[in-house]
């Protein structure tokens, strides 16, 4: 099982970035798809998750209502569209997969995925 994250860069506060994670090996739309984030010196933090079905997301508070998470599974991937981008959004991020259940619940802990992709840098600049 392989997640490729790629769409990182540099932007000015106030702009947006779009994120993509592509995978392979994996039965993807049985998956919940999440992503991570994770400045130096801090902790990996939830960033959103979508369910299955698509139609159902989750979002940790310093992003609700600015990041959008979404999934195509006809292409095997999923998407982080991030607008108003503030310079504490500066971290790596890291998309997530994790077999899905019936449980409607965020999965919002990083011991609840098993697996990951490699990262992509974010860099918000004031």
């Amino acid at each position: 099982v392989q997640l490729q994250a790629s769409g990182g860069g540099l932007v000015q506060a106030g702009g947006s970035l779009r994120l993509s994670c592509a995978s392979s090996g994996l039965t993807f739309s049985s998956h919940v798809l999440a992503w991570f984030r994770q400045a130096p010196g801090k902790e990996r933090e939830f960033v959103g998750a979508v369910r299955r079905s698509g139609d159902t997301t989750y979002y940790g508070d310093p992003v609700r209502g600015r990041f959008t998470i979404s999934r195509d599974d006809a292409k095997n991937t999923v998407y982080l569209q991030m607008n108003s981008l503030k310079p504490e959004d500066t971290a790596v991020y890291y998309c997530a997969a994790r077999w899905a259940t019936t449980i409607a619940v965020a999965y919002p802990r990083t011991d609840e995925y098993v697996y990951w992709g490699q990262g992509t840098q974010v860099t918000v600049s004031s």
